[in-house]
C-alpha cells in the first residue's frame, strides 16, 4: 500500500485540517492511519485540486527551441500555413515537445490535459504516435487526452477523412473538428463527417470554432443539432466560440439553451485580442464552460507556459472579474468544471477522489488567481511530483 499524509492543509480555504492518501485516492475521514508513513507538513497552505487544461497543442510548441521570430500573417490562413511549413524546417519532433510541455506544466500543477494533435496529409499521423508516446511515458504523471485533429483542414485535404480515421484506430480519444464554414467551406458535410466519424468510432467530439458573429452561431446551431440526433449529450465540446462574444443577448441566451439541453460543453482561453464568450453568463443558463491554454510559445503565438492558474487570472480578467466568488468561478472553470467537460472520473478533494492536488501560499481560492504563486507541491494520484515549482523524480528529453 503507499501512503501520504499531508498534515495541517487547508481544502479550498477551509480551516486546516490532515489529509490522508492511500493507494492513490483521498481517504474517508477517520481511517487508520499506517505506521511509519510518510508526512509532509503543509504549513497552512491552500489545497486545490489537480489543474485541468481543457485544451492545448501538445505536438507542437517550441519549448526548449531556440526563439523563434515571428513574422506570421494578419489572417488565421496565414498562421495555418506558417504552422505546417516551419513544422518540418524547425525538426519540431511531436514527442519530445509534447513531453516538454507535459513535464513543464506538471510543475505548475496541471494534473490532467486536453491535446488536439495535428493529422494532415503532409505529417499524416506522426504527431499522434508522438503524442501517444508521451501520454504512455508520463502516464502515472498526468492524463493526456488526444484530439485528432484537422488543423490545415479536412475535405479541404483529400486524404485527411482517411487520416483521421487511421488516428481513431491508433488510439485518438476524441475527434476533433475546424471552423466547418470557414475553412473548408462546407459546414453541413464537414459536420456530417465528424459527427460520423463519432458516431462509428464511439467517441467524443472537440470542435475549434473562431468563426465570427452570425456565422459562428450557424455552424453552432448546426452542432447543436447533430449532438441532439446522435444522442452525444454531454460528449461534445466547442473550443473558443468566439461567436457568443459577439451576438445579441437574445440572440445569444437561445443559442446557450440549446447547448445546455445539448450537453454541448464550452472552453474559453480568455483571449486578448478576439471575442470571448461571456463564461458566467453561460453558467448561469446551464452551459458547462472550461478553460485551456491553446498553445503555449509555439509559432501560433509567442506568449505563455501552460500555467492554469494563470490562464484563471487571465479568463478572470479577460471577463471582468473583480469580486471574489468570481475570481473563485474562474479558478473552478480550470479545475472542477474543465474535470467535468473531459469526463474525468473521481476529480475532487473528497474521499474516494484520485488524489491529484496542488498545494499554494494563499489564503482563499481568489488570492491564488490573483497572485498566480509558486506552486509549492504537486501530487498526482497520491505521488509528489513537483515542489517549489520544479518537477520531483521525473525530466523531459
Amino acid at each position: 500500500m503507499t501512503a501520504l499524509l499531508l498534515k495541517n492543509v487547508r481544502p479550498m480555504g477551509v480551516d486546516a485540517t490532515d489529509i490522508l492518501i492511500l493507494d492513490g485516492r483521498f481517504a474517508d475521514a477517520g481511517e487508520s492511519i499506517p505506521a511509519g508513513i510518510e508526512t509532509i507538513d503543509g504549513d497552512g497552505a491552500l489545497m486545490l485540486p489537480g489543474l485541468v487544461e481543457a485544451h492545448t497543442h501538445l505536438d507542437k510548441n517550441l519549448i526548449g527551441m531556440p526563439w523563434w521570430r515571428n513574422q506570421n500573417g494578419p489572417h488565421r490562413s496565414d498562421r495555418i500555413e506558417t504552422d505546417r511549413r516551419e513544422k518540418k524546417r524547425l525538426g519540431i519532433d511531436p514527442a519530445r515537445q509534447s513531453a516538454r510541455q507535459a513535464v513543464q506544466t506538471l510543475a505548475l500543477g496541471v494534473t490532467a490535459i486536453r491535446s488536439h494533435v495535428d493529422v494532415d496529409t503532409e505529417i499524416g499521423t506522426a504527431s499522434i504516435a508522438g503524442v501517444m508516446a508521451t501520454r504512455e511515458a508520463y502516464r502515472d504523471m498526468v492524463d493526456i487526452q488526444i484530439v485528432a485533429f484537422p488543423q490545415s483542414g479536412m475535405l479541404i485535404r483529400e486524404g485527411t477523412v482517411a487520416l483521421m480515421e487511421e488516428a481513431l484506430r491508433m488510439g485518438a480519444d476524441i475527434v476533433g473538428g475546424l471552423d466547418p464554414a470557414e475553412i473548408d467551406r462546407d459546414p453541413v458535410r464537414h459536420l456530417d463527417v465528424i459527427f460520423g466519424m463519432a458516431d462509428r468510432f464511439g467517441k467524443p467530439v472537440d470542435i475549434h470554432l473562431h468563426e465570427l458573429g452570425e456565422l459562428g452561431a450557424f455552424s453552432m446551431e448546426l452542432i447543436i443539432e447533430r449532438t441532439r440526433a446522435l444522442g452525444l449529450q454531454g460528449r461534445v465540446l466547442i473550443s473558443h466560440a468566439y461567436c457568443l462574444g459577439m451576438i445579441e443577448p437574445a440572440r445569444h441566451d437561445s443559442l446557450a439553451a440549446g447547448l445546455a439541453e445539448a450537453g454541448i460543453a464550452v472552453m474559453t482561453a480568455g483571449p486578448a485580442g478576439f471575442p470571448a464568450p461571456r463564461i458566467k453568463r453561460l453558467h448561469e443558463l446551464g452551459v458547462l464552460v472550461c478553460g485551456g491554454c491553446d498553445g503555449p510559445r509555439g509559432t501560433w503565438s509567442p506568449y505563455g507556459r501552460g500555467d492554469m492558474l494563470e490562464r484563471a487570472a487571465l479568463i478572470g480578467q479577460r471577463n471582468g472579474f473583480s469580486r471574489d466568488e468570481d475570481l473563485e468561478f474562474a479558478l473552478e472553470a480550470c479545475t472542477t468544471l474543465g474535470a467535468r467537460a473531459l469526463g474525468l472520473p473521481d476529480y475532487g478533494l473528497g474521499s474516494g477522489c484520485k488524489a491529484d492536488l496542488v498545494l499554494v501560499d494563499a489564503e482563499t481560492a481568489a488570492e491564488a488567481v490573483a497572485d498566480v504563486p509558486i506552486r509549492r507541491l504537486v501530487v498526482k494520484s497520491g505521488r509528489v511530483v513537483a515542489r517549489d515549482g520544479a518537477p520531483v523524480g521525473v525530466s523531459a528529453p
